[in-house]
């Protein structure tokens, strides 16, 4: 009996320090959980960039009226006989 409590008591250390200390331990999962954690959130950032992407693309199939506001926006282009105003902030 006091020999099976030995060798019980053995194998519990050994099964505590692979636990601890070993190949795919307890550390090494929480470490793996904020790499999962991380990359879940990149990932969401990217489908939103891919949707406003993919809503891009669809404006410009479809009409010129995003490409005029493309021109706008990005270029600062004026139709003809438009009048463009610019707003600065104030210095405060």
């Amino acid at each position: 009996m006091k020999w099976l409590t030995v060798i019980l008591a053995c194998l519990f250390c050994m099964l505590q320090y692979r636990l601890w200390f070993g190949k795919n331990s307890v550390p090494d999962f929480m470490i793996k959980k904020e790499q999962v954690a991380l990359q879940v959130t990149q990932n969401s950032n990217l489908a939103q960039r891919n949707n406003l992407l993919k809503a891009d693309i669809h404006d410009l199939k479809m009409g010129l009226d995003a490409a005029e506001e493309k021109a706008r926006n990005g270029l600062g282009l004026i139709k003809q006989g438009e009048t463009f105003y610019r707003i600065l902030p104030s210095e405060q």
